[in-house]
């Protein structure tokens, strides 16, 4: 028995990261790898996220000086991984990853320090479709389903997420709530279905804007679906019922073939990438077709145990204003 609440807390963080991973390698076909905390500048690898965001950097003394980012991410990384470990078609690595993003907001949802379960599976050609997208997806949800009834079963939380997940086009959000902003459509769509699956994520849409901005040279947002419209990727966004507000879990899919990324580079006015080391690999078809995304460790654990705030499932960096503030609210960061 615990006498210590935020001792438990740990404890239960722990429960729903090794079952969540446990069931996604499974489902999936995933092996665990390791992976890097840095990347070296210059090589294209480091995610560009929305482009804007600023990585950390730090000169390497033993390499003249050469810079380093730390990772916001490793969705070009594990690709060339998948290269270089000869990983066989449907089957993939996964990985944990530990990021800083020093440009983001402070929310209930957000801090400077991002975890997270970065995974890439090796496809064939043929794969390359929405059709494939929405199975994996299906067993992804699949995974969060298992891991809410074990956390039900051990700690008595009530389920929240519904026996399906529902698909939607970015374009179809925009069709049924013209007036509203990207995050308000998620919401109501997520509040009416509980949790939802938006396909299309990047590309322009018929008001002249993406639903939410993605990097050109990993996701595909322009290759045009079985469904008419455009993206074979998206987010698993969920209805977090304490919070009363969307809660996005996962942004993943189908990677950019040679076809899509020169696309994508051209609409993003960023051919330059083009002479990068990640970019040539794929450009020379040296690099395997892959699907993959991040799944939110923090955040997963947030919706599991229906916290209410990124802080009180992740050690963060926050101000004494911030902790005091919450503190009188009745939450405790760890």
């Amino acid at each position: 028995m615990f006498t210590s609440t935020l001792l438990l807390t740990e404890e239960m963080i722990s429960f729903v990261k090794e079952r969540f991973s446990d069931y996604l390698k499974q489902h999936l076909q995933l092996v665990k790898v390791s992976s890097p905390i840095a990347v070296l500048d210059g090589t294209g690898i480091n995610d560009d996220l929305n482009g804007v965001e600023r990585p950390v950097s730090f000169p390497i003394k033993s390499m003249g000086e050469r810079r380093a980012l730390v990772v916001h991410s490793l969705a070009k990384w594990k690709r060339v991984r998948l290269m270089e470990l000869g990983v066989e078609d449907n089957m993939g690595i996964l990985t944990d990853m530990h990021a800083l993003r020093p440009d983001e907001d402070y929310t209930n949802l957000h801090s400077i320090y991002v975890d997270q379960w970065d995974w890439e599976k090796r496809v064939s050609k043929e794969s390359r479709n929405l059709s494939y997208l929405k199975e994996t997806v299906e067993s992804l949800y699949k995974t969060l389903k298992l891991t809410e009834l074990d956390v039900y079963t051990r700690y008595g939380i009530e389920p929240s997420l519904p026996q399906n997940i529902t698909f939607i086009h970015s374009q179809d959000l925009l069709d049924w709530y013209p007036n509203l902003t990207p995050k308000e459509r998620e919401n109501m769509a997520a509040k009416k279905d509980g949790a939802i699956f938006i396909v299309g994520i990047g590309g322009n849409l018929s008001n002249g804007a993406p639903h939410d901005l993605r990097a050109p040279d990993y996701d595909d947002w322009s290759t045009l679906n079985s469904d008419g419209h455009y993206g074979i990727n998206g987010d698993i966004i969920v209805w977090h019922p304490k919070l009363n507000c969307a809660i996005e879990l996962s942004s993943m899919g189908i990677r950019v073939d040679k076809e899509a990324l020169i696309r994508q580079l051209e609409l993003r006015g960023c051919v330059d990438r083009k002479d990068l080391y990640f970019h040539k690999l794929l450009l020379n078809n040296l690099l395997p077709e892959s699907i993959g995304g991040g799944i939110g460790q923090s955040r997963v654990c947030m919706f599991m145990l229906k916290r209410v705030h990124v802080g009180e499932v992740q050690v963060g960096i926050w101000s004494d204003y911030h902790r005091d503030q919450l503190k009188s609210q009745g939450v405790d960061l760890l």
